[in-house]
């Protein structure tokens, strides 16, 4: 966790002294609460500088005290109820610190006022016109521009207190696109909060959102993303697509559009994608097909579509002669990773993710390599602010390149490690691998390449070759025939200049894009892998 400041707000009595003081022992941090600063500093309760000097003194007194939290770091701060509706000192509080706006139930607010008593709280005095409603009416804007926000009416102040840590430690990294860019969000239990990233994100108020999941995610996570959107005041509606990558075609397409339609999804609405990297991949080309273009969300479920395919804007489908072979670039408007989902997938698909993760070690990131062969395996690697922080730095990776790069006209093809062979793989083994596992074999058949051709030394294919193998992951091919392999990787989407485009290895961090890879090489190298002759 950085030393930005975390900031509570929301209207009177949501429980942001108790629950901003307890967040602040939890970490080891000073807190602090506007209203009781301005109090000592006054001399006298709040109530009394109302009656004496006036609402403009105590707004001014808590402008000066915005001004001075924005230049401290590492603090927890409770701002009154009103604090932060003058946008100057939401901006000032925003430039260095994450900002949550706590609510509640308007019962519940009154019931916790008369608890402690309504005579502390000024403005909550009169008919529903001028006291409570009329308050939360006229501050709906300025608290809907809040980035996260927690109802607190069924939680104690323990439980806030947890749901507010780990919203501290998310991380945002920020993508750069021809588009103009998006924000990736990363930390545990932030799929309950799709709905503040969304709103965030540019999307009206009111708008209809069409939740796209596979048979085995939509009963697993779409109903926190679905209960978050409608708290947002979004109108979700779900929309299943058939598993499997023999789905992964136009028909599902056209099946989809249908669907949409259906839910009377117009051009300011959303398509979230809730699912691995086949659902991405379908519900963003429907996205961006749509209507000509709606806006497009991804939420991945997978840790290969979260260190991969959820980054980029490459969107598409399969036709029976190849993968992928028919898509478009749609950048999302917003991509949100909660590794708190993983702990509901198998262990076989999350090795999957690691083959990607292990790729982008070997291209961008030698720190990560090594973490990945020589740390923690399983599953709790990807848990706490560690497996966070392991999923950002994957995704930095892909993020620099394809920043420089975004519609794959060059230097991006580098993340192709491994796939050139991994596609070919795939389609040849009849989908029996899976694309991790394919992925795997195909890093292997690189590095390997590239020690053939003496563009890299030996330790470097025994070192990725380990690597993989601590995970569990394949490193031979399946006995499929060679010519079946040479044949798929003819139709490689990936091919240049009349040749196979090649993606080598020459040192950890240090990968060389070629297309002078003699065919002979080839056939030699994945005989050795494990592919077969034809009898």
């Amino acid at each position: 966790m950085d030393d930005r400041n975390l900031v509570l707000t929301g209207f009177m009595a949501t429980g942001k002294s108790a629950i901003g003081a307890e967040v602040a022992r939890q970490l080891g941090r000073r807190f602090l609460d506007t209203d009781t600063e301005i109090e000592q500093r006054a001399g006298k309760p709040i109530a009394r500088i109302f009656s004496e000097d006036g609402e403009a003194a105590f707004r001014r007194m808590e402008a000066t005290l915005c001004q001075e939290v924005s230049m401290d770091q590492g603090l927890v701060v409770a701002t009154g109820g009103g604090t932060l509706v003058d946008r100057r000192n939401r901006d000032r509080v925003a430039s260095t610190g994450t900002l949550v706006c706590l609510t509640c139930a308007v019962e519940e607010i009154r019931r916790r006022l008369t608890a402690d008593g309504t005579s502390t709280r000024p403005l909550a005095e009169g008919d529903e016109g001028s006291g409570i409603q009329g308050l939360m009416r006229a501050r709906r804007d300025a608290y809907a521009s809040i980035p996260w926000h927690l109802d607190t009416t069924d939680l104690s102040v323990d439980q806030a207190a947890a749901r507010i840590i780990e919203l501290a430690t998310a991380v945002a990294l920020t993508v750069r696109s021809p588009d103009g860019g998006y924000t990736i969000h990363i930390g545990t239990g932030l799929l309950a909060h799709i709905g503040d990233a969304l709103r965030t994100a540019g999307a009206a108020g009111g708008s209809r959102v069409a939740l796209v999941c596979d048979p085995v995610v939509a009963p697993l996570w779409s109903a926190p993303a679905e209960r978050s959107l409608r708290a947002a005041g979004f109108r979700p509606c779900l929309r299943c697509l058939p598993g499997g990558e023999q789905h992964k075609c136009l028909s599902t397409i056209e099946s989809l559009y249908e669907r949409f339609l259906d839910a009377g999804l117009g051009r300011e609405d959303t398509v979230l994608s809730l699912g691995g990297g086949l659902t991405g991949d379908m519900a963003g080309f429907s996205a961006a097909t749509y209507l000509r273009g709606v806006r497009f969300v991804q939420v991945p479920t997978t840790l290969l579509a979260m260190v991969d395919a959820s980054i980029g804007g490459k969107t598409g489908v399969n036709l029976s002669r190849g993968k992928n072979l028919v898509g478009a670039f749609k950048q999302p408007a917003l991509v949100l990773v909660d590794p708190q989902v993983l702990n509901s997938l198998p262990e076989e698909e999350l090795r999957c993710g690691v083959a990607e993760t292990i790729k982008h070690g070997i291209i961008g990131d030698p720190e990560l390599f090594e973490d990945l062969e020589a740390g923690p395996t399983g599953r709790r690697a990807w848990s706490g602010e560690a497996g966070t922080m392991r999923i950002k730095r994957a995704m930095r990776v892909k993020i620099s390149i394809i920043e420089a790069d975004p519609l794959e006209t060059g230097p991006r093809a580098v993340l192709n490690l491994g796939h050139t062979v991994g596609h070919a793989l795939e389609s040849a083994s009849h989908h029996a691998l899976s694309h991790g596992e394919a992925v795997s074999v195909g890093i292997v058949a690189a590095t390997r390449l590239a020690t053939a051709l003496g563009l890299a030394h030996r330790e470097l294919y025994e070192r990725v070759e380990a690597a993989l193998l601590r995970w569990r992951l394949p490193t031979r091919c399946p006995a499929v025939p060679i010519e079946a392999l040479e044949s798929a990787m003819k139709v490689d989407k990936k091919r240049a200049l009349g040749g196979l485009r090649w993606i080598l290895p020459r040192r950890m961090g240090d990968v060389v894009i070629t297309n002078d890879v003699p065919p002979e090489v080839v056939r030699k190298t994945l005989l050795e892998l494990g592919a077969r002759r034809s009898t």
